[in-house]
């Protein structure tokens, strides 16, 4: 999707040559890349892009200054993106401890079609550090368009939305939609609103957030006004000071308080953005420290319980020691991970044993059907011993067999039963799904009960979509450890080192909360508390009843096996907006629960939270529901009403409500098919085409070699009106002519080899 996406706006780009501006000869028609340029950068959008979707090319002009073109035969197949010109852009920030709530709010305007023309407009929304999208408004000129989440009521809706036409995500960090039929010359409104993560390293949080604008965007014209604002607020929570360090916009400082910081940015500019807002900060801590944030849940919040958040801060890594660590590295080569998985996984993994300090010790179990150990006993990391085994991964991980992942976790765990004075670690790293799961995890409950006084932990790691994420989301609860995913092979390493290093720099284990035993109806977010890390701030949230106790305390070992205990000071989130801070979480972890239990009345909790919260899950879907300007929005004019907070609104009941559904927004519970059949990760699992297919695509390249601008799906509707004899007697004369006289133009000759 993300190639075919990124020859459509080249193709938009050339396309918009034809556009005419005047006799302003600063204004010039964007240029299309060169092929130097083409391998350095891409197409693909780098902020809030809104692109023409033109299938018809006669209807690319000025809506204002109509212009002699000259005509056009045949239509764009598939249509071709053309970059929309933007009027103006705000972006609004609220990070509350490690969660940013974004807002970019702009207006594009339809300068490429033809005033009695329209066209549908394709909006593009890339996002950041695991980036969660909550809302989108449009405003068109003669329709209103706003999304919301509906509850998925059985597998009927869940086929239903799988084979929803719109958009959903172009990559794992890019969301798509399509608006239809804008007219040419307005303009359109569109508010985008998403959550992301703060990355956290080397004691600093670090905001990025997409904001780079291509050249082409800018309105044509110097005296067109361009305005360009940035608000931001930091709310690190009680207790704190926040120090700010870098940031990639001029700031201007609002207001500064205990943990919180306000700054704004407002200019007229010539051009828009050119970089990402990217905005770093520190909390001044000389050693761990820890609050506990309460609130009281809404009236039309779904749990009527009582909400508490409790957070650790690492502190000064200069005053910390981490464990040291038994490592054992279980990582999938089954045929799927052929490739340029196979290879990022061993550069990771290379990577992550020459992290390694020399008193720590290691072993590699490589698996698909069968095990296969570097060593059937831990080494200590030594030069040599590291040497020795980037060799073995080089010449053992070759891609190939099936997928048993219980094997060589049960190995893993024999390996690390001995182990003493240390973090035992399994960090397991694999991109299929295997049809065992919940016996595996039931195993490793059992296995890790019986371990000794600091239990193997399990970090998981799942490349692609094809993997089941929730149960490796379980597995890394169940072994207090932590989850994270590639769906871009392009992220493989980059997430493999940073999980590692977050399993690497553990500085306090064995994290239990004292005084909580007098709370009702107690619920933790994870159950099992992972370890705090110095590669991150350690988030723990939960529902009670009752009267929560004025002091509380974190009880944990040190990396020299000496208890430790932190006083967390308790108080009202008087700032703090808990439930939707905490909403995405719980959510995932819940999710994993509802999978593992597969108890249904779990599944009808998740989607009631996920619609409360606008947040997308595994049970529900995300709908745009259009209003049209001056008629009621209500159900008789077609319009949804809003569903209720307490209960969410299921789809049979929208089978008469005009609306689009987005599909794709969750990541599934695995592809036990795809696993078995190894098709690597990102693959399109769309049917191999038929010999005549490849027929007529073949004759149909061989034709567009030949005139450019004739267009053969047009031929295509004409055959389909032939009688049969016709067809095939045209058939045959097309076969004959892609394989004899164009074998240069042709992707595939008859006989279906490439060549």
């Amino acid at each position: 999707m993300a190639e075919e996406f990124v020859k459509a706006v080249d193709d938009g780009l050339r396309l918009s040559k034809r556009i005419y501006f005047g006799k302003d000869r600063a204004v010039a028609p964007p240029k299309p890349m060169t092929a130097m340029e083409k391998s350095v950068h891409s197409y693909l959008p780098t902020s809030v892009m809104v692109y023409a979707v033109i299938g018809d090319p006669a209807i690319v002009d000025n809506p204002d200054i109509p212009s002699y073109q000259p005509h056009v035969h045949g239509r764009c197949d598939p249509p071709a993106l053309i970059p929309l010109q933007m009027n103006g852009v705000e972006l609004e920030i609220d990070c509350h401890l490690d969660t940013a709530f974004v807002t970019i709010s702009g207006s594009w305007r339809v300068h490429c079609v033809m005033g009695s023309r329209s066209c549908d407009c394709r909006i593009a929304v890339p996002m950041g550090e695991q980036g969660s999208i909550l809302g989108v408004e449009v405003d068109a000129p003669r329709k209103s368009y706003c999304s919301q989440l509906l509850a998925l009521d059985d597998k009927k809706d869940a086929e239903k939305v799988a084979k929803a036409e719109s958009e959903g995500f172009l990559k794992p960090h890019i969301f798509t939609f399509t608006i239809p039929q804008v007219d040419g010359g307005s303009n359109i409104s569109i508010k985008v609103r998403w959550s992301q993560k703060l990355l956290y390293h080397n004691d600093q949080f670090t905001l990025s957030i997409p904001f780079h604008f291509p050249e082409y965007v800018t309105p044509a014209g110097k005296k067109i006004s361009k305005k360009e604002k940035i608000h931001l607020n930091v709310n690190s929570g009680p207790g704190t000071e926040v120090l700010c360090k870098t940031t990639s916009h001029p700031l201007k400082e609002l207001r500064r308080h205990a943990g919180r910081l306000g700054f704004i940015y407002e200019s007229e500019v010539l051009t828009w953005s050119s970089s990402d807002f990217v905005f770093t900060y520190t909390v001044s801590l000389s050693h761990i420290f820890g609050n506990v944030l309460l609130q009281s849940p809404s009236v039309l919040d779904i749990d009527q319980r009582q909400m508490f958040c409790l957070h650790l801060f690492p502190g000064d890594r200069q005053s910390r020691k981490v464990f040291r660590k038994d490592v054992v590295f279980v990582v999938d080569i089954s045929g799927s991970m052929r490739g340029k998985p196979l290879e990022d996984t061993k550069n990771a993994l290379s990577a992550a044993l020459l992290k390694l300090d020399p008193e720590d010790s290691f072993s590699v179990i490589a698996f698909n059907g069968e095990s296969y150990l570097f060593s059937s006993s831990l080494e200590f990391a030594t030069k040599e011993a590291i040497e020795n085994a980037t060799q073995w991964i080089s010449m053992n991980f070759i891609g190939g067999g099936d997928t048993n992942i219980l094997l060589p976790l049960n190995q893993a765990i024999e390996m690390l039963s001995n182990a003493s004075n240390c973090i035992p670690i399994i960090f397991l790293i694999t991109d299929g799904a295997v049809e065992d799961e919940r016996h595996i995890c039931d195993v490793m409950k059992s296995n890790l009960r019986n371990q000794g006084s600091i239990c193997p932990r399990i970090y998981t790691f799942g490349i692609g979509s094809f993997c089941n994420h929730y149960f490796l989301r379980m597995l890394a609860m169940i072994g207090r450890g932590h989850h994270d995913a590639a769906y871009d092979a392009d992220m493989i390493e980059v997430r493999i080192e940073g999980l590692f290093a977050r399993a690497a720099s553990t500085i306090l284990a064995n994290i239990a909360i004292d005084n909580l035993d007098n709370l009702d109806d107690l619920e933790v977010y994870p159950s099992r508390i992972p370890d705090l890390s110095s590669e991150c701030l350690l988030i723990v949230s939960g529902r009670y009843r009752g009267e929560f106790p004025e002091n509380l305390k974190a009880i944990g070992k040190l990396a020299d096996m000496s208890s430790f205990t932190v006083d967390l000071k308790v108080q009202e989130a008087k700032d703090i907006p808990l439930d939707k801070v905490l909403a995405k979480q719980q959510i995932d972890l819940l999710t994993a629960q509802a999978w593992f239990s597969e108890d249904k009345e779990l599944q009808e909790k998740v989607a009631k939270m996920s619609v409360q919260n606008g947040i997308v899950s595994e049970y529900t879907c995300m709908i745009l529901t259009e209003t049209e300007k001056g008629k009621k929005a209500t159900e008789s004019a077609g319009i949804p009403k809003v569903p209720s907070k307490t209960e969410p609104q299921k789809m049979e009941d929208t089978k008469r409500q005009k609306m689009m559904v987005l599909r794709n927004l969750g990541v599934g519970f695995g592809n036990l098919t795809a696993t078995s059949e190894n098709l690597p990760p990102g693959a399109d699992e769309t049917k191999s085409p038929e010999p005549a297919e490849i027929l007529v695509k073949a004759a149909s390249n061989c034709c567009g070699k030949m005139c450019s601008h004739c267009c053969c799906m047009c031929c295509i509707q004409i055959c389909s009106r032939m009688n049969d004899r016709c067809a095939i007697a045209l058939t045959q004369l097309c076969g004959a002519l892609a394989c004899f006289g164009c074998f240069s133009c042709c992707e595939l000759c008859c006989c279906g080899h490439d060549g």
